[in-house]
């Protein structure tokens, strides 16, 4: 096995390599700054959410990196145990759908975003309801995910943050409703970064990274003890600038410090996400033409404002208290605070912008200033102990959340670009632009404050060494406000009462989710599950302000499937059936040339395989796919789309990444890599009139490793295939062409 520290990103200018190269200096200082007395042994593998304790799974061919103990390239191990699941039960024995994608096989891929290694997960896809084309919003089964961070959400539900692989270990992936555990969240599923902890045995090192489009990407760590007993340090850092296909220009600035601190029967983590990011929005890509993005233009004709800009501040602190009673009962206090601030100057991205005759009318620029603070608190006591012959893992747990969300939003019109086939977007400076608010100008000033109070169990039941159980249940009661700043002609709340400047609406829900399934071990090797979860969702959230105030969302999914282990685990094949309805959806459309949200109702029926195999010691295969059918099943303000498919929800994917690790002339450490990502086509909104066509592409990976340094080459999209990414309402989004990254990194 061997882990790439110091991966790709997407593209970079400004910065050079100077800025990057500072990161290697800084890990350097690190290592010159440690304290001689730091111990050398390693501390047992972290499960990321800090909600259990217990022993580190062994995994084959595990390797370490940064001083902590990692999973292998394995993403459907069955002894591996996410933390997301919070009751410290392996795959192998949840009755579910759920990914662990380690950070070995991202690195192998040159991902450096999280948008990049999803395709090792089955059925998620990028894109979806309002994605904007320069933040992640993905879907699972055909359905909004929700993204945690080490267990605690992002806030706005449909505002996004482009997540960055900085400092982090794993990345899980729960298929389908999961309030039971979480609270209000999409109906998708869930995605869940974890980060590393901090290892009492000292390490550091950095990676530099050069690639297309004049990228440059520079991380570096710094891990070890402190001359506090019990007091270790972790330092993650990235800097990443990129020019970006089509001119869409990035930066990315990160700091993470965080601490583990060994206090008697306590164990105390604290870290600080802090981040600053700049890119580019392209919310047209290429404008639809009968029914398809145009065909006869460069893949880098460019419809957007050319000043289109977005920048966002994240600010994170998170505090978990892991208190061992005893062997029996472990409390976990968890508390996160999330500030995010976004200002963005970015096209409209409603159907009504199109090609007439040969121009490209009806183009509108959004300007919008957003202000998310969120406040998480969560108390989980876990109880493990015996009803006679039958074991039980019972999780138990308060959680209160807080947010207040600000948004300001006003709208200018565009002229036309002259010539759709030969675009240059006329306007060069927003200083000229009026921009409006009226029924005909998407806009809004508003404060919405919301309360979520839960209460919720789930119970992890070992019937036999065969038979598996669980069964979950959560109660919410949820205050939800929203107050407007300006009066808006023509806006109105769901409850059909017009919305005016400083009159508060707001309502009180208070859902039951719930979750039930069971696993039975019919032979060594095959192990059969079913399983029905109920989720409930607010829609709460700036991008939808005004309609944030209704009744919430609900999802149901039935789910049974067989998880097959082979020969020791080394061939792991997992199938799974599925239906998930989803109930009260706010989703966008365009009527009357008006940008306009209506509540419809959905269901996915699907059908999903994965496999994970190592066919030698040194060859491995990773593999998935998925076939779904997503439509809609009511529709009361739009009948004739009662039928049709959701936006961007494909009927097909599959994936597929493999490598090989082989010695030259009795030198070990080299690997080859090779890898097929295929995405059916997908629909622009609810009305099926617009639509990007399927593709293939395929990507390469050149390696060598040793245990202090190493050097890669990715290639990616290796045949330069024309292909869309996403359908979004004007156009389709661009990826990207044939690009190649060359990166370096060293370990100690």
């Amino acid at each position: 096995m061997r882990v790439w520290f110091g991966g790709r990103a997407d593209r970079l200018h400004r910065l050079g390599c100077s800025k990057s190269l500072f990161l290697l200096v800084m890990a350097g200082m690190a290592a010159a700054a440690a304290p001689a007395s730091a111990q050398q042994t390693e501390g047992p593998a972290d499960t990321g959410g800090g909600t259990i304790d217990l022993a580190p799974v062994q995994v084959q061919g595990a390797a370490p990196t940064g001083g902590v103990a990692i999973q292998s390239d394995r993403v459907d191990s069955p002894n591996q145990v996410p933390s997301l699941d919070k009751t410290g039960t392996p795959l192998s024995d949840i009755p579910g759908s759920v990914h662990v994608i380690p950070r070995e096989v991202l690195t192998q891929q040159g991902d450096t975003m999280l948008r990049q290694g999803l395709y090792n997960a089955p059925g998620v896809n990028f894109g979806g309801q309002d994605s904007k084309g320069f933040y992640d919003h993905f879907e699972i089964r055909g359905l909004n995910a929700q993204i945690f961070s080490d267990g605690f959400s992002d806030g706005d539900q449909l505002g996004g943050i482009s997540h960055s692989l900085n400092g982090v270990q794993s990345v899980e992936v729960l298929e389908g409703p999961g309030s039971a555990l979480f609270g209000s969240g999409p109906p998708g599923g869930t995605i869940n970064i974890v980060h590393f902890t901090p290892s009492d045995e000292f390490h550091y090192g950095g990676g530099l990274e050069l690639g297309t489009d004049n990228s440059q990407t520079g991380t570096a760590y710094a891990t070890g003890a402190t001359n506090l007993p019990g007091l270790d340090f972790r330092i993650d850092a990235t800097v990443a600038h990129a020019d970006g296909f089509r001119d869409l220009e990035s930066e990315d600035y990160e700091l993470r410090p965080s601490f583990t601190w060994q206090l008697g029967d306590h164990t105390l983590d604290f870290s600080v996400d802090t981040r600053h990011i700049h890119e580019t929005p392209d919310s047209y890509g290429i404008i639809y033409f009968q029914g398809q993005p145009l065909r006869n233009v460069p893949d880098t004709a460019k419809y957007s404002s050319p000043f289109a800009t977005s920048a966002e501040d994240i600010f994170r602190p998170e505090i978990i208290d892991k208190w061992r009673i005893n062997d029996s009962l472990t409390v976990n206090n968890r508390f996160s605070y999330l500030l995010r601030t976004l200002d963005t100057l970015g096209n409209g991205d409603s159907s009504s912008t199109k090609v007439t005759g040969t121009t490209v009318t009806g183009r509108q620029l959004r300007r919008q200033n957003d202000r998310d603070n969120s406040f998480d608190y969560q108390l989980e006591p876990v109880w493990k102990f015996a009803t006679g012959p039958i074991g039980h893992t019972f999780l138990t747990g308060f959680e209160y959340q807080h947010q207040t969300i600000s948004t300001d939003r006003t709208t200018a019109d565009l002229p036309n670009i002259a010539n759709a086939f030969a675009p240059v977007p006329p306007e060069t400076t927003p200083s000229t632009l009026a921009f409006l608010c009226d029924a005909t100008h998407s806009c809004d000033n508003d404060q919405l404050v919301a309360d979520y109070t839960s209460l919720y169990a789930t119970d992890q039941v070992d019937v036999t060494d065969k038979i598996k159980f669980r069964a979950g249940v959560r109660q919410d009661f949820w205050n939800t406000a929203l107050t407007p700043l300006i009066s808006v002609p023509g806006a109105f709340g769901t409850n059909g009462q017009p919305l005016l400047a400083n009159k508060t609406q707001s309502r009180n829900d208070t859902p039951v989710s719930w979750n039930v399934g069971a696993l039975y071990k019919v032979l060594p090797w095959a192990s059969p599950y079913a399983g029905v979860s109920v989720s409930h969702l607010t829609n709460f959230n700036s991008e939808n302000a005004q309609s944030s105030i209704g009744a919430p969302e609900l999802a149901r999914q039935y789910e049974g499937g067989i998880k097959f282990a082979f020969l020791d685990d080394t061939i792991v094949f997992n199938t799974d059936a599925f239906t998930v309805s989803r109930n009260n959806v706010a989703a966008a459309t365009t009527i009357s040339g008006i940008e306009t949200v209506v509540f419809d109702s959905q269901k996915t029926k699907g059908l999903e395989g994965s496999l994970d195999t190592k066919i030698t010691e040194q060859w491995h295969v990773l593999a998935n796919a998925t076939l779904q059918n997503a439509f809609i099943t009511n529709n009361p303000q739009g009948v004739t789309s009662v039928g049709h498919h959701p936006q961007g929800v494909p009927t097909r994917m599959a994936n597929l990444w493999t490598t090989y690790d082989f010695a030259i002339m009795g030198e070990p450490g080299f690997q080859v890599g090779a890898g097929l990502n295929y995405e059916d086509k997908t629909y622009s909104d609810i009305t099926n009139q617009n639509s990007v066509p399927s593709y293939v592409i395929g990507n390469l990976e050149f390696g060598y490793q040793t245990p202090v340094w190493g050097a890669a080459l990715n290639i990616k999209n290796v045949t330069d295939e024309r292909y869309f990414v996403a359908a979004n309402g004007a156009g389709g989004y661009v990826g990207n062409p044939l690009t190649a990254y060359v990166s370096a990194h060293f370990n100690y």
